[in-house]
């Protein structure tokens, strides 16, 4: 049996419900939850509102690259929510944007950036206890973490779900639009040259194409108490 709290590392492809499940799992055993996602989506809106990134997409990379001492990112729980906090600023609506996630992968393949945030990551994660959730946890954040569980969906699946999510907070979206962004984040992610998004060798493959969100959240428990029991 463990003795102590363990890391645990949920990666996988855009919205296939890493960041639901991580949240469920980590209250249920009493563990932190980071969403490593957030953290670049809030380096995106850094460098949107600075006018780094402009209207077609191009970063200004070495200007994004010499302000990056100057981002601080944190969380802040209240209540069953928890909150991105960019600069002391609770962002959290604001980086769930369509806009927001047009620009995130971009920003998150350059290196300095991700080189940045990883650092962060590891701060945060450092005596474990946590559950993060990400591209690249298990791979490069935390390639010994004790638990590591790499998710999928078909594209048209995960493109729904991010649809139906912006549809409910009033966002005026088009499903083909959000497809779109799924699929060139996929290729993005799965093909940038710094910490590409891979299933780490012991990972566990969860696909929840079909899964309702109790099996999952159930799945998940399971394989934590056969861990933690051995």
């Amino acid at each position: 049996m463990q003795s102590h709290p363990i890391t645990i590392a949920i990666d996988g492809y855009s919205s296939s419900g890493k960041s639901t499940m991580a949240k469920a799992l980590a209250k249920a055993i009493g563990y932190r939850y980071i969403d490593s996602g957030a953290m670049y989506r809030a380096v995106t809106l850094y460098a949107m509102r600075s006018g780094l990134i402009d209207k077609t997409g191009n970063i200004d990379v070495n200007a994004l690259v010499a302000a990056l001492p100057a981002i601080t990112i944190d969380f802040e729980v209240s209540g069953d929510r928890q909150y991105t906090i960019l600069n002391g600023e609770n962002v959290e609506k604001e980086i769930r944007s369509l806009e927001v996630s047009d620009n995130v992968s971009p920003v998150a393949a350059i290196p300095e950036v991700r080189h940045a945030l990883v650092r962060m990551q590891q701060a945060l994660g450092s005596e474990g206890g946590i559950v993060m959730d990400g591209r690249d946890i298990g791979t490069t954040v935390f390639p010994h973490a004790e638990m590591k569980v790499f998710c999928n969906a078909s594209a048209e699946k995960r493109a729904t779900r991010r649809y139906l999510e912006l549809k409910a907070k009033g966002e005026n979206v088009d499903y083909e639009a959000v497809l779109a962004n799924v699929l060139s984040r996929d290729h993005i992610d799965e093909t940038r040259k710094e910490s590409p998004l891979r299933r780490a060798d012991d990972a566990v493959d969860l696909d929840n194409s079909e899964m309702t969100v109790d099996e999952q959240n159930a799945f998940l428990l399971n394989l934590f108490n056969s861990i933690t029991a051995e």
